[in-house]
């Protein structure tokens, strides 16, 4: 019988991504909550499916301008 391939490597090796609900979720009980353009921008980069990169640096050039 073949193993899991989730059981080769220890649970702190392991890869784990929170969606962005479950993100703003756990961020609004810790007292966090995202502005409108910050709302915006992930929206805007789910829609394009930037990489975490191009994320970043939208985020970026997003304060610079402030």
């Amino acid at each position: 019988m073949a193993s899991d391939p989730h059981d080769q490597n220890p649970p702190s090796e392991r890869a784990f991504v929170l969606g962005a609900e479950l993100f703003e979720e756990i961020s609004a009980v810790e007292g966090i909550e995202l502005s409108e353009p910050m709302r915006r921008r992930a929206r805007e980069a789910d829609r394009l499916r930037l990489s975490a990169e191009e994320q970043i640096e939208r985020i970026k050039q997003a304060y610079l301008r402030d």
